[in-house]
């Protein structure tokens, strides 16, 4: 944890934004994997931890918001709880080490809420919250409220040299995942194989993964969490894995290397071109910019590679203003990252990527840009371009002769097998720009070939 200090000026600063009521912050409890007493390993809500940073079960917080007074309701665990947990830290200990100097048991949660004129609490995303708190409020529960959603975006975006180090840490953990991936990716190895050596550093080093690897063969695919392929010569891998921090916090980053060890001709040329579209957004990033430009920065260089390759045409800016570069970069270019992968997306997507300003596109891969607006100096987020040959993307629109004023359709049947090449490093934008966080990890062709020689 952070020092009690910190998470008390979080509480007193999120009440000071608040007009009146209570402010309910809920606990995640144990969710059964199969059968009721067959656990998931527990993860505490991301929202709770940043509060008050107790990183146990059934624990809820409300802070008063005219007082800024923060309560903790919990119960030390009974002697056949310990029989089968053992022994946890002590409820009022907990308070103690989150500069919360209130207690209450967890049965009298629901009429200290119902007594209150105003409860404020954050969307729900879990089915055994929503439950939770329908018995909490006997059934009357309204909406999330607004203004405390965004209150919360507003103090966790921006990260502190605190958070920061802690994403350093995760990325000081991935950095050696990433490598160990490349050093160990072989002809006739499997691909559950490397997942198996990318999870068990993360374990060996008191560590979790940030989310699901994926380490695919097919990485036009692009959440592909299949590992069941042989890999073979003349394929990329593509590593998309991250861990968290002692503390939660995220990492997320993507290599993609050639299976035996060295890029062929066509590989180079589209891997040196989403290198270039990602040096070309990171240029981009700082403060004022918008990420959405950014990201449209990195399509007109991913379709003027593409003319040089002959495989689009036309004028690039076209092009891209009408989506033809998303048959071959349908996503976005990266997303805010923190104490979440996608960083507060269970606050909604939109409030915590776009503003008044910047709207969320509905044209195909511009849709999926989940950061659009205006960078601020300690903004974390990916970027993370790519390029992708998905067959029945490019068949479908072949078919519907999509685009053809921009799209060489004839030129595509060597790259049917190609699969993907995404590269992804994670930045702090800083008064100037952007830095680059954590260990350097082998980026360029020459640098991926040597450590996998």
């Amino acid at each position: 944890m952070f020092n009690a200090q910190i998470y008390d000026n979080r509480r007193k600063i999120l009440a000071d934004g608040i007009d009146d009521g209570l402010i309910f912050l809920m606990g995640n409890s144990h969710v059964p994997m199969n059968y009721p007493s067959n656990w998931l390993h527990f993860r505490q809500d991301s929202n709770f931890l940043y509060y008050c940073g107790l990183d146990h079960p059934d624990l809820n917080l409300i802070i008063d918001s005219n007082s800024g007074e923060s309560t903790l309701f919990a119960d030390d665990l009974n002697v056949q709880d310990i029989v089968w947990e053992g022994e946890r830290t002590s409820v009022s200990k907990m308070a103690k080490t989150a500069g919360i100097h209130n207690i209450l048991p967890s049965k009298e949660l629901s009429s200290y809420l119902l007594n209150s004129n105003a409860i404020h609490y954050l969307p729900m995303y879990r089915q055994d919250q929503e439950m939770t708190l329908q018995t909490l409020l006997n059934g009357s529960q309204s909406d999330a409220s607004k203004s405390l959603i965004m209150k919360v975006i507003s103090q966790r975006s921006i990260k502190t040299e605190d958070e920061l180090n802690e994403i350093e840490s995760a990325l000081e953990i991935t950095a050696e995942m990433h490598k160990l991936a490349m050093r160990y990716t072989r002809v006739g190895i499997s691909e559950q194989k490397i997942v198996g050596k990318i999870e068990g550093y993360a374990l060996e080093n008191g560590r979790r993964l940030a989310y699901p690897v994926i380490f695919t063969i097919h990485g036009e695919i692009l959440h592909n969490n299949n590992y069941k392929n042989i890999m073979k010569s003349g394929q990329l891998a593509l590593n998309d894995s991250g861990a968290e921090s002692p503390l939660h916090y995220a990492s997320d980053i993507t290599r993609t290397f050639p299976v035996s060890g060295k890029f062929n001709d066509l590989q180079k040329d589209i891997y040196n071109l989403v290198w270039s579209m990602q040096d070309a957004a990171f240029n981009h990033c700082k403060p004022g910019n918008s990420y959405k430009e950014a990201h449209l920065e990195a399509s007109k260089i991913a379709v003027e590679g593409l003319k040089g390759m002959g495989i689009m045409k036309g004028n690039p800016d076209d092009a891209v203003g009408a989506g033809a570069h998303a048959l071959f970069f349908p996503h976005g270019l990266g997303h805010m990252l923190g104490l979440d992968v996608h960083d507060m997306e269970g606050l909604g997507e939109d409030l915590v990527g776009y503003n008044e300003i910047n709207n969320r596109s509905d044209q195909f891969g511009l849709a999926y840009l989940r950061l659009a607006k205006e960078l601020v100096e300690g903004f974390v987020l990916t970027v993370e371009p790519g390029i992708y040959f998905i067959p029945h993307l490019i068949d479908q629109w072949n078919a519907e002769n999509k685009y053809n004023e921009f799209i060489n359709y004839d030129s595509l049947g060597r790259f049917i097998d190609f699969g993907g090449i995404r590269i992804e490093d994670n930045i702090v934008i800083t008064e100037q720009g952007y830095r680059i966080l954590g260990p350097h990890i082998p980026r360029t062709v020459e640098e991926i070939e040597e450590i996998m020689s």
